[in-house]
């Protein structure tokens, strides 16, 4: 029986199209062990609010730290996770599903309060943004298994690892992959297409999908899925 999985690094209240990733796999792979980096999707994101586009951004300590890896990253001020939840509750409080996922978004970042792991912050959110859209798909760190050196040969071990035959990668890694490697070991690789998402109500202003999941969900609520992709 086949079996695909994705290997992503985690990000921060990632967009539709991380979600379509994960329930589009038979076990997803958070890749934290990756050199972390800065201005990226792995500690801040975007919102839409009525004043148009808005970055939320978590604050790592980055000082004297240039080769950390995403795991190690560690979380500066303890009162962000306050400041992020005014400003969704701002942007979102009168979308039509917000008072729905309302309670559960509060507290799930009330109970970060005190964890300084961006990864563990990152995954939590992720969990809950997957249970609330009903993926249930396993999920498991790289840190966790067994992996050899070099940018493709970590990724095919990887598979190797979850004894996975098909390997879902984000599309920007065409430029990189050695594709012969995983072909090599039996695993084929398919890539992910971003285009063609249907758009939503996301007024006022202009619309845009690369937007946290947390808007598709305020938004839309149940109605999610609808629109979002299944990756062939």
């Amino acid at each position: 029986m086949s079996k695909r999985i994705a290997i992503v690094q985690s990000s921060y209240i990632p967009w539709k199209g991380y979600f379509d990733l994960i329930r589009s796999v038979d076990h997803f792979v958070l890749f934290d062990d990756m050199q972390y980096t800065r201005r990226d999707w792995r500690s801040r994101n975007r919102i839409k609010s009525a004043q148009g586009l808005q970055w939320l951004s978590v604050p790592v300590e980055v000082k004297g730290k240039f080769h950390q890896r995403i795991c190690d990253a560690r979380i500066a001020d303890p009162d962000w996770h306050g400041l992020h939840w005014r400003a969704l509750h701002h942007a979102y409080a009168r979308s039509r599903y917000f008072e729905r996922y309302h309670d559960v978004i509060e507290t799930t970042y009330a109970a970060l309060a005190g964890e300084l792991s961006l990864s563990n912050v990152n995954r939590r959110l992720i969990e809950v943004l997957c249970s609330l859209m009903e993926i249930d798909t396993p999920m498991s760190w790289s840190m966790d298994l067994p992996q050899r050196e070099g940018r493709t040969e970590r990724l095919v071990s990887l598979c190797q690892a979850l004894e996975a035959d098909e390997y879902l990668s984000g599309p920007a890694a065409r430029d990189y992959l050695d594709e012969s490697l995983f072909s090599a070991a039996g695993v084929r690789v398919v890539f992910a297409d971003y285009h063609g998402y249907p758009q939503y109500s996301q007024e006022p202003g202009v619309f845009e999908h690369a937007v946290s999941a947390l808007d598709l969900l305020f938004r839309t609520g149940p109605d999610a899925p609808r629109y979002m992709k299944r990756m062939a």
